[in-house]
């Protein structure tokens, strides 16, 4: 624009035609110049270009206290959790932390985790939150002293629903039932339930057995005692159901930026796949995981007391900024403020194609065609799926340990 106007200036007044070039060399120069700083910025992965606007009006910005980052978070199944595994990810790359990776695919679930299942090139770390089967004496021998510990939560007839559709191929207990019948599988559950079978954990109370806890418990107090113990331990419960409120208060547990928190949903179901849940059918789902219930009911109790703690206003208008720079990164990745989506068997890219369990209809992203490539690392990182995005983890932190190693035995 500056240079159409200079342009038009230049016409007119002829006399001064040389003085206008030389003010359109520079504006080229300054324009040149902001490509590059741009450039550098999408390199070094920051989103000040996207976040600029936004973080100057957020209500945590008065917290001179430095960014928490020794972080353990308890990845539990279908409460959204891949999410926040991209978040943390992301977050280990942009300040330089290490992620404990397990030796395996997985640290060996569904066994209690043991500090020995972690892969020594992903040592001392600062996160972990791959899933795991809480344990937290064998985790306080692995995390620093400071350690936050965070995990999720779900509402649990959304919840078993899609347990029941995502393993119903692996776990026993409910591939027995016939069609993929949830309401047939409760109308009768134990005519399918095997409690020691090791996958019947999917079957039952799998929040509860994620948290270290007795899936089969018939105690009547079991469920106020584990939601003792895990409010000792876990200094937040975010609530899937209200993701970006649980971020608002984990930003502001771990003076985190707003930056910070940015994402886009990993490891989603079509919709057209999802079961429609009757009162009645949810009312069983519950009764059938009455742990989980219980641990849900508190802990959903226990967010909204800490929303209100911090001030529903300012809460308000954390969740317009961080819905107004998701808008503004879609439109960067995807060329509009909805992501691209797609299903998962159609995506060609191998870094962003996600696990798809057999008859299960997963969708993944495909960004923008036009992208620099700058953008087009950036953006990938946000849409990455989890197994990518491990072994891209890995790959990194072992070159760097075996460097640390090299130079320590010089």
């Amino acid at each position: 624009m500056w240079s159409a106007i200079t342009r038009q200036g230049c016409a007119l007044t002829s006399r001064h035609r040389n003085s206008c070039k030389m003010m359109m060399k520079r504006q080229v120069l300054l324009l040149t110049l902001l490509g590059f700083v741009t450039v550098w910025m999408l390199q070094t992965g920051q989103l000040n270009w996207i976040m600029k606007p936004f973080e100057e009006r957020t209500c945590f910005i008065n917290d001179s206290r430095p960014k928490h980052t020794n972080v353990a978070f308890l990845k539990t199944h279908k409460t959204g959790s891949s999410t926040m595994l991209n978040i943390l990810f992301r977050f280990a790359e942009r300040h330089n932390l290490t992620v404990a990776l397990p030796k395996g695919a997985q640290f060996a679930y569904p066994n209690l985790f043991t500090s020995d299942l972690v892969d020594p090139h992903t040592k001392p770390p600062n996160i972990i939150t791959n899933h795991m089967r809480f344990n937290k004496k064998e985790l306080e021998k692995l995390m620093p002293p400071d350690t936050v510990y965070i995990t999720i939560m779900r509402e649990p007839s959304a919840m078993f629903e899609s347990l029941f559709d995502y393993f119903y191929p692996f776990c026993q207990s409910m591939n027995r039932v016939p069609n993929k019948s949830i309401s047939e599988f409760l109308d009768n559950p134990f005519k399918y339930y095997r409690p020691h079978e090791g996958d019947s954990m999917f079957a039952r109370n799998c929040l509860t057995f994620d948290l270290g806890g007795d899936k089969d418990s018939f105690h009547m107090d079991y469920g106020a005692r584990l939601a003792a113990q895990v409010e000792e331990t876990f200094s937040l419960v975010m609530i899937s159901d209200y993701f970006d409120e649980s971020l608002i208060l984990l930003r502001h547990l771990l003076k985190w930026d707003l930056e910070d928190i940015v994402y886009f949903k990993s490891n989603m179901r079509s919709e057209k796949a999802k079961k429609k849940m009757t009162p009645e059918l949810s009312a069983k789902i519950r009764a059938w995981n009455s742990i989980d219930a219980y641990l849900f009911d508190h802990f959903n109790a226990s967010l909204w007391r800490q929303l209100h703690a911090i001030g529903l206003d300012c809460v308000a208008r954390e969740l317009q900024l961080l819905d107004k720079a998701q808008k503004k990164l879609s439109r960067t990745c995807f060329g509009q403020e909805m992501p691209r989506l797609n299903s998962g068997s159609k995506i060609k890219d191998s870094a962003l194609k996600p696990w798809i369990p057999k008859d299960v209809d997963i969708v993944g992203y495909e960004l923008a065609t036009d992208l620099s490539a700058e953008r087009q690392a950036l953006c990938t990182k946000f849409v990455m799926p989890e197994l990518p995005y491990i072994d891209a983890i890995r790959k990194a932190q072992s070159e760097r340990y075996k460097k640390q190693h090299e130079l320590e035995n010089a």
